[in-house]
């Protein structure tokens, strides 16, 4: 499973069940519901109101890797399982993965299970992430419609982080593709 710590606005428009895990959607392929966590787990999430468009911008707790998933309507929490390994595949792609990272990736990829406990170093990395979201749609006279998730994930992966009880900072992007190495 992949843990998501999601914050309680986000959890009120999930139909999770007492577990944490949403719903099996019949027309997708089933992913894996293990007991033990992928090493892709520890996820922290938040809904953000853009524009008037429920978006979802997810940081990875210890590589500080965001994806973000524009423009969501009802339906489209129930399959989150589905939008999340999209953005993730597709995000990595952008970054310029190699192929040994993106099967290491997609190898590892399992049910989402979410819970409402946070980390707040990690939800003021998404803060500042949200700040940014929110100045570029300002600055660049844009909309949020026209997005997209892939490109914005890689965008806001191209900076330096800083972690909590860490004295230098991580770059999202390196230290994702360390990650998938790893594994």
């Amino acid at each position: 499973m992949i843990k998501i710590h999601a914050t309680k606005k986000l959890l009120s428009k999930l139909p999770v069940d007492g577990d944490g895990f949403l719903p099996e959607d019949k027309n997708q392929h089933a992913l894996q519901k293990s007991p033990t966590e992928s090493p892709l787990s520890s996820w922290h999430a938040n809904l953000i109101i853009l524009q008037r468009r429920n978006c979802i911008l997810l940081v990875h707790d210890t590589t500080r890797f965001p994806l973000f998933i524009p423009c969501l309507t009802k339906p489209d929490f129930a399959n989150l399982n589905w939008h999340f390994q999209d953005s993730l595949m597709n995000t990595l792609l952008k970054i310029g993965a190699n192929q040994q990272q993106l099967d290491a990736s997609a190898a590892h990829l399992s049910q989402l299970q979410f819970d409402s406990t946070c980390d707040r170093s990690v939800q003021g990395t998404m803060n500042q992430m949200k700040g940014d979201i929110e100045n570029m749609l300002w600055y660049d006279n844009a909309n949020v419609t026209e997005l997209s998730g892939y490109r914005t994930g890689v965008w806001l992966s191209d900076r330096p982080c800083t972690v909590k009880g860490q004295k230098e900072c991580i770059w999202p992007q390196k230290t994702m593709l360390a990650l998938l190495e790893k594994v």
